[in-house]
């Protein structure tokens, strides 16, 4: 069961966050209230920025120093919003997790710039890791929501191109079906605190351009998942990308991948992210820095 403080929490973002997103299509002011939700996370120190295939980001170390690991991370934000400003917190606490070093990719963001943009980014960048001497068995992929679809997709890219993939994939109420074909859009429309499929339809139609919204490069719900490495895919009950974790979770395994999907009762959309308000945002973390360095080799 959730805690009294998750409950309270989902209350409050309901009538709050929820409301005010499915209402609003201002995209500056969409972006700085997500950047000030970072105010639900750890306040840790502003990490390095700098670039990383020519795209920018941020670095967070471990604070007790961190090893040979190295996590490239995606946030979520619907390919509209979010920047290593609002993920700062949770890049900070994977890092001290993980005992790795974490970079908050700030991928370019649609409308401005629609797919492939964000897509290319990531593997400019992943490609960048490698040029850098980084071994890709102690490289991680992870991201929330659309980076967490965003995280698949790049994976599947770089298995089209023959580059070596990373040792383990980290999907966090990931966003993997643009056409939102799971049942949940409708049986968790009430019960999710954050997210509709009216918002999330809005966020889509910025991103994908002439792109159809069940194309494989986009959905990699529909794509063929074999050869993936190992993935952790963490997801609320009560989110309506629900169905897009449980059925991610059930193609991966009929496609031979090592998966493991923790579902979360009560929780919501993404509450890694809020590790100031409530105990299982950091319960799901400590999760995820194990998981890592069980399958990070030595």
């Amino acid at each position: 069961m959730a805690s009294i403080r998750s409950q309270l929490l989902a209350k409050v973002l309901r009538m709050t966050i929820k409301r005010k997103f499915t209402a609003s299509r201002n995209l500056v002011q969409e972006r700085d209230n997500m950047d000030k939700l970072a105010v639900m996370s750890v306040k840790p120190e502003r990490g390095r920025v700098t670039t990383l295939g020519g795209v920018p980001g941020e670095w967070h170390e471990a604070q007790l120093g961190s090893k040979e690991t190295t996590i490239l991370y995606l946030h979520g934000g619907g390919y509209v919003v979010g920047s290593p400003t609002s993920h700062r917190g949770l890049a900070a606490m994977l890092a001290n997790l993980a005992q790795a070093r974490v970079f908050v990719l700030d991928y370019r963001l649609a409308p401005e710039a629609p797919f492939p943009a964000a897509l290319d980014d990531a593997v400019s960048a992943y490609k960048a890791l490698l040029d850098d001497g980084k071994d890709p068995k102690k490289i991680v992929i992870a991201g929330d929501s659309a980076g967490g679809g965003l995280t698949i997709s790049l994976m599947l890219a770089l298995k089209e191109q023959s580059i070596p993939l990373p040792a383990t994939g980290i999907c966090l109420s990931p966003w993997v079906d643009l056409s939102f074909s799971g049942d949940s859009m409708q049986t968790n429309a009430k019960a999710d605190a954050i997210l509709c499929k009216e918002s999330l339809t809005w966020l889509a139609d910025q991103y994908l351009g002439d792109v159809a919204a069940d194309d494989r490069r986009v959905s990699p719900l529909f794509a063929e998942l074999n050869g993936l490495p190992p993935l952790l895919i963490q997801v609320g009950s009560d989110e309506v990308l629900l169905d897009d974790a449980v059925r991610l979770n059930k193609f991966a395994k009929k496609a031979g991948v090592d998966t493991t999907l923790e579902v979360w009762h009560g929780q919501v959309h993404v509450w890694q992210l809020m590790s100031r308000l409530i105990p299982e945002a950091h319960q799901a973390i400590h999760s995820i820095g194990t998981f890592i360095k069980t399958h990070i080799d030595d």
